[in-house]
Protein backbone atom coordinates (compact mmCIF):
# COMPACT_ATOMS: atom_id res chain seq x y z
CA UNK A 1 0.00 0.00 0.00
CA UNK A 2 1.36 3.56 -1.18
CA UNK A 3 0.00 6.69 0.44
CA UNK A 4 0.26 10.12 -1.46
CA UNK A 5 0.92 13.14 0.35
CA UNK A 6 0.03 16.07 -0.81
CA UNK A 7 2.37 19.59 -0.64
CA UNK A 8 -0.84 21.73 -0.53
CA UNK A 9 -2.38 22.94 2.75
CA UNK A 10 -5.14 21.24 4.53
CA UNK A 11 -7.84 23.44 4.78
CA UNK A 12 -9.34 24.14 8.17
CA UNK A 13 -13.41 24.87 8.57
CA UNK A 14 -14.95 26.79 11.36
CA UNK A 15 -18.57 26.52 12.47
CA UNK A 16 -20.34 29.47 12.32
CA UNK A 17 -23.45 29.49 14.71
CA UNK A 18 -26.64 31.51 13.26
CA UNK A 19 -28.70 32.71 15.76
CA UNK A 20 -32.32 32.21 14.23
CA UNK A 21 -33.38 35.53 13.69
CA UNK A 22 -36.96 36.89 15.61
CA UNK A 23 -39.04 39.14 13.90
CA UNK A 24 -40.65 41.57 16.98
CA UNK A 25 -43.82 43.28 15.87
CA UNK A 26 -44.72 46.51 17.99
CA UNK A 27 -47.83 46.08 19.80
CA UNK A 28 -49.88 48.98 20.92
CA UNK A 29 -49.67 48.51 24.51
CA UNK A 30 -52.55 50.54 25.89
CA UNK A 31 -54.92 49.45 23.31
CA UNK A 32 -53.57 45.69 24.04
CA UNK A 33 -54.13 45.92 27.63
CA UNK A 34 -57.67 48.05 27.09
CA UNK A 35 -58.73 45.14 24.91
CA UNK A 36 -57.72 42.77 27.10
CA UNK A 37 -59.37 44.22 30.26
CA UNK A 38 -62.51 45.21 28.64
CA UNK A 39 -62.54 40.95 27.04
CA UNK A 40 -62.10 39.93 30.76
CA UNK A 41 -64.76 41.74 31.61
CA UNK A 42 -67.16 40.65 29.68
CA UNK A 43 -66.38 36.85 29.76
CA UNK A 44 -66.50 37.26 33.20
CA UNK A 45 -69.76 38.48 33.28
CA UNK A 46 -71.39 36.02 30.88
CA UNK A 47 -69.72 33.24 33.24
CA UNK A 48 -71.05 34.33 36.11
CA UNK A 49 -74.69 35.17 35.19
CA UNK A 50 -75.32 32.24 33.09
CA UNK A 51 -73.36 30.11 36.19
CA UNK A 52 -76.41 31.39 38.23
CA UNK A 53 -78.78 31.01 35.89
CA UNK A 54 -78.12 26.92 36.02
CA UNK A 55 -78.27 26.51 39.43
CA UNK A 56 -81.07 28.38 39.38
CA UNK A 57 -82.55 26.19 36.94
CA UNK A 58 -81.01 23.04 39.19
CA UNK A 59 -82.91 24.56 41.96
CA UNK A 60 -86.16 24.82 39.98
CA UNK A 61 -85.78 21.23 38.94
CA UNK A 62 -86.20 22.86 35.35
CA UNK A 63 -83.80 22.10 31.98
CA UNK A 64 -80.99 23.95 31.16
CA UNK A 65 -81.11 25.09 27.83
CA UNK A 66 -78.30 24.82 25.68
CA UNK A 67 -76.93 28.01 25.53
CA UNK A 68 -75.86 28.85 28.92
CA UNK A 69 -73.49 25.82 28.80
CA UNK A 70 -72.02 27.27 25.22
CA UNK A 71 -71.75 31.09 26.19
CA UNK A 72 -70.09 29.85 29.83
CA UNK A 73 -67.57 27.27 27.20
CA UNK A 74 -66.89 30.42 24.88
CA UNK A 75 -66.49 33.03 27.31
CA UNK A 76 -63.78 30.78 28.83
CA UNK A 77 -62.13 29.91 25.66
CA UNK A 78 -61.92 33.71 25.82
CA UNK A 79 -60.25 33.59 29.07
CA UNK A 80 -58.04 31.09 27.83
CA UNK A 81 -57.47 33.10 24.29
CA UNK A 82 -56.27 36.15 26.61
CA UNK A 83 -53.89 34.12 29.06
CA UNK A 84 -52.03 32.56 25.82
CA UNK A 85 -51.82 36.26 24.48
CA UNK A 86 -50.19 37.27 27.94
CA UNK A 87 -48.04 34.26 27.69
CA UNK A 88 -46.66 35.27 24.13
CA UNK A 89 -46.15 38.39 24.78
CA UNK A 90 -44.25 37.75 28.38
CA UNK A 91 -41.71 35.76 25.42
CA UNK A 92 -41.74 38.15 22.79
CA UNK A 93 -43.42 35.65 20.38
CA UNK A 94 -47.10 37.63 20.26
CA UNK A 95 -47.73 37.21 16.02
CA UNK A 96 -50.69 39.30 14.83
CA UNK A 97 -52.03 36.34 12.71
CA UNK A 98 -52.43 34.33 15.51
CA UNK A 99 -54.51 37.07 16.80
CA UNK A 100 -56.17 37.72 13.86
CA UNK A 101 -57.19 34.04 13.69
CA UNK A 102 -57.71 33.26 17.44
CA UNK A 103 -59.80 36.65 17.13
CA UNK A 104 -62.04 35.68 14.03
CA UNK A 105 -62.84 32.29 15.77
CA UNK A 106 -63.92 33.60 18.65
CA UNK A 107 -65.74 36.55 16.93
CA UNK A 108 -68.04 33.96 15.30
CA UNK A 109 -68.71 32.45 18.77
CA UNK A 110 -69.55 35.32 20.16
CA UNK A 111 -71.92 36.52 17.58
CA UNK A 112 -73.46 33.18 17.77
CA UNK A 113 -73.93 33.28 21.44
CA UNK A 114 -75.22 37.01 20.75
CA UNK A 115 -77.60 35.92 18.30
CA UNK A 116 -79.44 33.29 20.25
CA UNK A 117 -79.35 36.01 23.54
CA UNK A 118 -81.26 38.44 21.00
CA UNK A 119 -83.93 35.82 19.91
CA UNK A 120 -84.18 34.68 23.47
CA UNK A 121 -84.56 38.34 24.98
CA UNK A 122 -86.54 39.79 22.08
CA UNK A 123 -87.99 36.78 20.28
CA UNK A 124 -91.57 36.84 19.18
CA UNK A 125 -93.54 34.87 22.10
CA UNK A 126 -92.92 34.71 25.40
CA UNK A 127 -89.55 36.68 25.30
CA UNK A 128 -87.63 37.44 28.11
CA UNK A 129 -87.85 41.10 27.61
CA UNK A 130 -91.82 41.44 27.47
CA UNK A 131 -92.07 38.94 30.84
CA UNK A 132 -89.57 41.38 32.39
CA UNK A 133 -91.69 44.22 30.93
CA UNK A 134 -95.15 43.48 31.79
CA UNK A 135 -94.38 41.31 35.00
CA UNK A 136 -91.39 43.36 36.57
CA UNK A 137 -90.73 46.68 35.64
CA UNK A 138 -94.62 47.22 34.79
CA UNK A 139 -95.43 45.92 38.43
CA UNK A 140 -97.76 48.63 39.86
CA UNK A 141 -97.46 49.46 42.46
CA UNK A 142 -94.27 48.12 43.30
CA UNK A 143 -93.49 45.56 46.13
CA UNK A 144 -92.47 47.68 49.34
CA UNK A 145 -91.13 46.51 52.37
CA UNK A 146 -89.54 43.87 54.13
CA UNK A 147 -92.17 40.97 52.84
CA UNK A 148 -91.59 37.86 50.71
CA UNK A 149 -93.21 39.67 47.47
CA UNK A 150 -90.88 42.37 47.76
CA UNK A 151 -87.84 39.37 47.94
CA UNK A 152 -89.48 37.74 44.83
CA UNK A 153 -89.75 41.12 43.05
CA UNK A 154 -86.00 41.97 43.56
CA UNK A 155 -85.19 38.70 42.58
CA UNK A 156 -87.08 38.79 39.45
CA UNK A 157 -85.78 42.38 38.64
CA UNK A 158 -82.10 41.12 39.00
CA UNK A 159 -83.02 37.92 36.81
CA UNK A 160 -83.95 40.36 34.07
CA UNK A 161 -81.22 42.66 34.73
CA UNK A 162 -79.01 39.71 34.51
CA UNK A 163 -80.25 39.12 30.77
CA UNK A 164 -79.53 42.69 29.56
CA UNK A 165 -75.93 42.70 31.09
CA UNK A 166 -75.36 39.78 29.59
CA UNK A 167 -76.74 40.82 25.94
CA UNK A 168 -74.69 44.31 26.34
CA UNK A 169 -71.52 42.91 27.15
CA UNK A 170 -71.75 40.21 24.43
CA UNK A 171 -72.44 43.02 22.33
CA UNK A 172 -69.05 44.79 23.49
CA UNK A 173 -67.29 41.31 23.42
CA UNK A 174 -67.91 40.75 19.09
CA UNK A 175 -66.96 44.91 19.19
CA UNK A 176 -63.98 44.34 20.58
CA UNK A 177 -63.08 40.99 19.21
CA UNK A 178 -63.52 43.10 15.70
CA UNK A 179 -61.38 45.60 17.01
CA UNK A 180 -58.23 43.55 17.94
CA UNK A 181 -58.54 41.89 14.22
CA UNK A 182 -57.96 45.45 13.04
CA UNK A 183 -55.22 46.03 15.71
CA UNK A 184 -53.26 43.18 14.80
CA UNK A 185 -53.79 43.46 10.71
CA UNK A 186 -52.21 47.44 11.66
CA UNK A 187 -49.22 46.08 13.49
CA UNK A 188 -48.48 43.63 10.86
CA UNK A 189 -48.88 46.42 7.83
CA UNK A 190 -46.96 48.81 9.60
CA UNK A 191 -43.83 45.89 10.02
CA UNK A 192 -44.12 45.35 6.60
CA UNK A 193 -43.43 48.83 5.78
Amino acid sequence: MASVLTSEPSLVYSRRVIEPRVHKYHWPAVQLNIWMLIMLISACTIIGVFATFIDIQHTLLLPVPWYFPYYITVASLTVFFILLLLYLIYQRRLLPSIVMIGGFILFVLWLTGLIVISVQLWGPDGSVSSNCNLQVFGASPMPKGQTLETLAWLEQRSICQSWQAVFAFGLVGGVFLLWIMVIAYQVFADDAV
